[in-house]
């Protein structure tokens, strides 16, 4: 049988296509099989939408940025034949100002996959076999389980919000919204030694999120704002509301830290802005990830999170379609994973 790719070719289509491979594979790359991928939010925007805010898909492309795959041919470079590496997406240029800082996030000539970043775009990890950087593939332990191992980099992107905003043992941290990015941050936190509080619309997601770290859990509507008002040196906001960045304003302590982990959606909203200055907060933004790739990787090889508590469902990669019909209903609790 042929290997083949999944490919969005319009707003909620995925169709499934026999691959086109060429027998040579780029220098510097490994030919790969997928083991597992995971969906994201932004595979989700893509899905509904064919865009992603201002970024609008201009073909059909493949989706995923969170994957790990067996080396099937190493083409010469370091890897091994067999072994599992995490996959990262951020293919930086190396050379820019930001790239020389450590900063491959901020890399003004880098390719992503599976996004209208990049154009001509790069198909993403949803298809059975893939061509990638060998530099961008981690190898991991014998001992890894490749449905952990795939979320590496979603991990990378929470722990680099935990960085931003200067996340340590012994700090009180609030985390609104606990969608799979809050519970990795909720999740790293906790393994970090800090005092974590969940905040959701959701019962179950808080419950959740108590499950796999967070002390206290908060659900929005049952609680009044003054009860939770400056407790906090650090909040995390992982939701992308409006109403929930002004809960954070107050949450946290004069003078502490606002993280935002998700990205806010564009629309006409007020915001506390006075907050920021009479409690001299500190809000910075969190965007990908940089060192925190290869630290998510050594934190899932301690195994200290339970990532099959933050797994909602798995699909056959062949289901991707529905497997984000089930993201897009809202009707999972934490990841939904696509199994090569």
């Amino acid at each position: 049988m042929s290997p083949f790719e999944t490919k969005l070719t319009a707003a909620k289509t995925i169709k499934v296509n026999d691959q086109n491979l060429t027998s040579e594979i780029p220098e510097g790359h490994a030919r790969l099989q997928l083991a597992v991928g995971s969906l994201c939010g932004t595979d989700l925007h893509y899905y509904s939408h064919f865009a992603n805010g201002m970024f609008v898909l201009q073909n059909p492309v493949t989706l995923g940025h969170e994957a790990c795959a067996y080396v099937v041919d190493s083409n010469g470079t370091n890897l091994q034949k067999g072994q599992l590496v995490a996959l990262n997406p951020i293919m930086n240029c190396q050379t820019c100002d930001a790239c020389q800082n450590g900063e491959e996030n901020l890399c003004t000539n880098k390719k992503f996959p599976g996004s209208a970043t990049t154009v001509p775009h790069l198909d993403g990890f949803f298809r059975e076999t893939i061509d990638h950087p060998a530099r961008c593939c981690r190898p991991v332990s014998n001992d890894v389980a490749p449905n952990h191992l795939t979320f590496a980099e979603p991990l990378a992107c929470a722990l680099h919000s935990l960085n931003k905003g200067g996340v340590v043992a012994g700090q009180k941290v609030l985390v609104t919204g606990c969608g799979p990015m809050g519970l990795l941050a909720i999740a790293g936190a906790a393994s970090r030694g800090a005092h974590v509080t969940a905040c959701d619309l959701r019962p179950k997601a808080v419950e959740l999120a108590q499950k796999i770290g967070a002390q206290n859990g908060l659900i929005v509507g049952q609680f009044d704002d003054q009860e939770i008002e400056g407790r906090f040196d650090v909040v995390i906001e992982a939701s992308g509301a409006i109403p929930a960045f002004n809960s954070a304003l107050k949450a946290v302590r004069r003078k502490g830290t606002v993280s935002i982990l998700s990205n806010i959606q564009m629309g006409k909203a007020e915001v506390l802005l006075n907050l920021i200055m009479l409690k001299e907060i500190r809000v910075v933004g969190s965007f990908q990830f940089n060192r925190e790739f290869e630290d998510a990787i050594q934190l899932i090889e301690t195994k200290k999170i339970d990532f099959d508590a933050l797994t909602a469902a798995s699909f056959p990669l062949n289901q991707t379609g529905q497997a984000l019909e089930l993201m897009a209903s809202g009707g999972a609790i934490g990841k939904i994973i696509l199994l090569g």
